[in-house]
């Protein structure tokens, strides 16, 4: 029996595959646990339906990150922090900081998880800070570290 996965089954298939299954264990297994449905002709049209909805979400989701990327390849965070001898910094500047400062001055929401800094920023100066917004996109956000009065 020809059957479509609604969800990954170890072993059988992935989610939106069309395989076919023993009659008993489809309709005894997959059917009764929500796993799969059956192959026919109206369940294969909405299966492509779903496809083609998805593809769009994800090239919507790719276009808006783009624009994000430009934006944030134009803006540098400015961050006043204390700094001693030799313009090293007393403690450090987090992506934390720098997500809060970017939403409050320019009122961009990005997750300090996106952004790819290494190590903490320790010192005066501007930074270059690799923002992962999508699989395919990476901006760089430019941060400058500036000493308080």
């Amino acid at each position: 029996m020809k059957v479509i996965f609604l969800k990954d089954v170890k072993g059988k298939g992935k989610k939106g595959e069309i395989k076919n299954v023993a009659d008993g264990y489809a309709q005894n297994f997959l059917f009764k646990q929500g796993l799969a449905v059956e192959a026919t002709n109206a369940n294969l049209s909405t299966l492509e339906a779903q496809k083609k909805k998805q593809e769009k979400l994800a090239a919507e989701e790719l276009a808006e990150a783009k624009k994000l990327k430009e934006k944030l390849d134009s803006l540098t965070v400015e961050i006043s922090a204390k700094a001693g001898e030799g313009g090293r910094l007393f403690g450090s500047i987090t992506t934390k900081q720098i997500a809060e400062e970017l939403q409050k001055k320019h009122g961009i929401k990005i997750d300090k998880r996106k952004m790819e800094l290494q190590d903490a920023i320790r010192a005066l100066g501007h930074t270059k800070v690799p923002v992962k917004l999508h699989q395919d996109v990476t901006a760089t956000l430019t941060v400058h570290v500036k000493e308080t009065k």
